[in-house]
């Protein structure tokens, strides 16, 4: 018999693998409690932008094998294996995961079920979870259904979701049992059978794997952005440096880039909510270092505005600013906690006058900060800037000619935020060009 499949929760997550599941070949419903998103997605739309999920949606939309619902019931009586990817955000009274969405998704499954059943937790939770949710569910399944859990962690870059599911560079399965592990390894089948790497182990395994992983790189941005604070101070070279150390395997170069810091949906509330949860389990010295790792990813920001500052004479009150990208990262439109919106509204707050272009994050950092002037090209965002600012490194401002940004700013100055452009060639046609990890002469007067 076919595995029939539903996902609860059709957010980021949810709605990628939804499409994911279909695109291996199952009948996929999948719940949400909005039902103007869930009208969206039933008619192709994507409330976000992710590359090739589009294509995905459309294709099982028609396909049948794709559908929506805020039918819990109905998801209940049609699935198998009910995969759970509800969002858990920063709780508003402190820095711990908020559970709530989790636990009503649970309920509202376990209302419904009446025979055998498999619940997967693939949102980000702090260890612990699953054996709660196990009591949890032993306390309040439906006499007669048999509910197993198992926990089976994303690991998700947004701009490379659907590869990441569908090519991941590994499987991990929290089990508590032989029969929830044979349903995964069914579900995923297609996958393994290319040789992906998969890792069985218990629930709370599987739980930290997920924050293990954030926590680390976020680690190691903030440890080459500290090497930053040293060269803006005594000079050096933050590229070479992170080039050189990036040739030892046991480093390797991949997020060793000085820059604005990390942001997003993931490894600000991550690296937050790991040690609120270590806190909690009073070993609060453990993570210890996670809150220095956080505080150097935000003085990255307070950085920028001072280059910016700098380069303009110490004033910023009516100076012209242009930005260019406010997304935490190219190809998306995710504005949570990204370090460049957070520029350009200390910019803005700080008096200056500031125009932004991204070429997917407009109306999303609108949203969230409406008073900044945004624009439709980086022509526009530069238009007579006393200083520009490369905040997002997509591919159309790598691609960034010192002659073409010439000429339309009002002065040939320029931070690269993200130190991905030539600055000798920049130089070479008379700009002002600096950037993270870089000695700016100008602070020394």
């Amino acid at each position: 018999m076919s595995l029939r499949i539903s996902v609860i929760g059709t957010g980021y997550l949810g709605a990628t693998h939804a499409a994911c599941m279909a695109e291996l070949g199952y009948d996929v419903i999948g719940v949400d409690v909005d039902k103007e998103k869930l009208a969206a997605l039933a008619a192709g739309i994507l409330p976000f932008h992710e590359p090739g999920l589009p294509e995905l949606l459309r294709k099982h939309v028609g396909s049948g094998r794709l559908r929506f619902t805020d039918s819990y019931e109905l998801a209940a009586n049609e699935a198998d294996i009910h995969f759970i990817t509800v969002g858990t955000p920063q709780r508003a009274d402190g820095h711990g995961a908020d559970m709530q969405y989790v636990d009503d998704s649970v309920d509202s499954l376990l209302e419904h079920i009446t025979g055998e059943a498999l619940i997967v937790g693939k949102s980000t939770v702090p260890v612990g979870t699953a054996r709660r949710l196990a009591a949890r569910i032993a306390d309040r399944a439906r006499p007669g259904s048999e509910v197993a859990l198992a926990w089976n962690p994303e690991f998700l870059r947004e701009g490379f979701a659907v590869k990441d599911t569908l090519s991941p560079d590994r499987l991990v399965y929290g089990v508590d049992g032989q029969q929830p592990l044979a349903l995964l390894r069914r579900v995923y089948a297609p996958i393994l059978s290319a040789g992906t790497p998969e890792v069985v182990t218990d629930w709370e395994t599987a739980e930290l794997v997920k924050v293990a992983a954030n926590a680390f790189l976020a680690t190691k941005i903030s440890f080459i952005n500290a090497f930053a604070e040293v060269t803006e101070t005594v000079g050096g070279d933050i590229k070479t440096l992170a080039d050189a150390i990036g040739h030892d395997a046991r480093i390797g170069r991949k997020f060793l880039n000085a820059g604005v810091g990390f942001g997003g949906g993931c490894l600000p509330k991550d690296i937050r909510a790991l040690q609120a949860r270590v806190s909690e389990l009073g070993l609060s010295h453990t993570m210890g270092f996670l809150a220095e790792v956080d505080q150097i990813n935000l003085r990255r920001r307070d950085r920028v505005v001072s280059l910016a500052q700098s380069m303009l004479g110490g004033q910023l009150p009516g100076k012209r600013v242009g930005v260019l990208g406010v997304t935490f990262k190219p190809d998306s439109d995710d504005v949570r906690d990204s370090p460049a919106l957070d520029v350009a509204v200390r910019l803005f707050n700080a008096g200056a006058e500031v125009s932004v272009y991204d070429p997917q994050g407009n109306a999303n950092a609108a949203g969230r900060f409406p008073r900044l002037n945004y624009v439709e090209s980086w022509q526009e965002a530069a238009q007579d800037a006393d200083v520009v600012l490369l905040l997002t490194e997509w591919q159309e401002f790598r691609q960034l000619q010192p002659e073409e940004l010439a000429e339309v700013v009002a002065e040939r100055r320029l931070i690269d935020g993200r130190n991905v452009l030539d600055r000798a060639a920049w130089r070479e046609i008379g700009w002002d060009i600096t950037g993270p990890g870089e000695k700016y002469p100008q602070e020394e007067l």
